[in-house]
């Protein structure tokens, strides 16, 4: 065998091993390769979706606001008419869950009332403050509207009457007086969730009953107040 056949069989087992690595290495790669399709990339475990019974089932603590509209209906004195007047009101709240979709929700709350009037005596405008706390059953009819209805007590704290000019001297102290003592309530609501924190507020207020010492000259005075605002609650 001569120097050239040397050289071609040292060529040919030369090919040979880099062949038999190419395979090997293809190989390994195709296993590679069918483990990833088969088991596919690590997956994220992601939390589970947020039921609406979640929120239900925790007492909510919670702080609101908003704006009064409101005057008085009933009148004795067929001279007697009202108007609306605007106001705020202010104050805490509480949402105790009792049972799926019913919950208690009691309030203390800052509340602005009255109204305009114009009499045959003249005009005047009286502005009245008040501590309401309304006591309410609240509904869950869909994870972000609630129906909200119930008593509340309502305890004047002040009152200031504005007299137009022009208006009998001698008969204001007929039109100056309120009543001093606790006042029974109806309301009736609705809520609407825009976050878990937020809620939008609607209600109708209305006296059940009088709350005027002198009714046949300052009309029935039974407060009627339609009220909108937001609603803050702390987890």
């Amino acid at each position: 065998m001569n120097f050239y056949s040397m050289g071609y069989i040292k060529t040919i087992y030369v090919m040979k091993k880099i062949l038999f690595l190419a395979i090997c290495g293809l190989l390994f790669a195709g296993s590679v390769s069918a483990q990833g399709y088969y088991y596919g990339p690590r997956r994220v475990r992601r939390p589970p979706a947020r039921s609406e019974y979640d929120d239900f089932y925790k007492v909510r603590v919670g702080v609101t606001g908003g704006l009064n509209i409101a005057n008085t209906v009933s009148a004795y004195n067929t001279n007697f008419s009202t108007a609306a007047i605007t106001g705020f009101n202010a104050g805490l709240t509480l949402d105790i869950p009792l049972i799926y979709p019913l919950s208690f929700a009691p309030e203390v709350l800052y509340s602005q009332k009255g109204y305009a009037a114009v009499t045959t005596d003249g005009n005047f405008t009286q502005h009245s403050n008040y501590i309401d706390i309304p006591l309410l059953a609240k509904f869950r009819l869909s994870p972000t509207f609630n129906f909200l209805i119930g008593p509340q007590v309502s305890f004047p704290v002040s009152t200031t009457t504005t007299f137009d000019n022009g208006f009998v001297v001698t008969d204001e102290h007929f039109y100056n007086t309120y009543g001093n003592g606790a006042i029974l309530d109806g309301v009736v609501g609705v809520s609407f969730d825009l976050s878990r924190d937020v809620e939008l507020r609607a209600r109708y207020t209305i006296d059940l009953q009088q709350n005027v010492e002198n009714a046949s000259y300052g009309g029935d005075y039974r407060n009627q107040v339609w009220q909108i605002g937001l609603g803050f609650k702390f987890r």
